[in-house]
């Protein structure tokens, strides 16, 4: 079922799904798992809400595109990114050149319920959340559909179902 080589490169917007079945995918291929999100993290000691709040949103994508430079070279490794990574359009050369990218998509009502769970979601922490939801994901969309090699929505899979799916997509792909 492996690919056998060459990563797989988890896009798109917050509540997807792209941690929780990338690390799914990950196990299932023998694959390591990588978060850039978490990387940042590592790297700056602080949260991703810390840095927006004390350091601002610039500031954070300049870490999280650092975060995607630093993979370049990496093999057989399932990597979710930030669902802004994209808003930087050098990025998408960057995710392109690591590999088998995936577009994860859900409905928006269901990235609401998923995103709601938490108050750790920066970009979600004002007067009209849903609405914030709705214009990300406009404008984001287009941006996905072009750096993805392949699209999953994950509105109504399980996380092993959707797992299985990429795993298959890639194999495909990697062929």
């Amino acid at each position: 079922m492996s690919p056998d080589r060459g990563n797989i490169v988890l896009i798109g917007f917050m509540g997807t799904g792209k941690s929780s079945v990338g690390r799914r995918i990950a196990a299932r291929l023998g694959y390591r798992f990588v978060d850039t999100d978490r990387l940042v993290v590592e790297e700056t000691g602080s949260s991703i809400a810390e840095l927006f709040e004390t350091k601002g949103e610039p500031f954070f994508r300049d870490r999280e595109t650092a975060a995607l430079a630093s993979l370049q070279g990496a093999d057989r490794c399932v990597i979710a990114t930030g669902g802004g990574i994209i808003d930087r359009p050098a990025n998408s050369g960057l995710l392109r050149a690591l590999g088998f990218v995936v577009w994860f998509i859900a409905s928006e009502e269901v990235i609401f319920e998923r995103v709601s769970r938490t108050a750790k979601r920066p970009l979600l922490k004002n007067d009209d959340p849903k609405g914030t939801i709705a214009r990300l994901l406009k404008r984001r969309a287009p941006i996905y559909e072009s750096t993805a090699h392949f699209k999953i929505d994950t509105s109504l899979r399980s996380h092993d179902e959707a797992a299985a799916a990429v795993a298959e997509a890639a194999r495909l792909h990697f062929q």
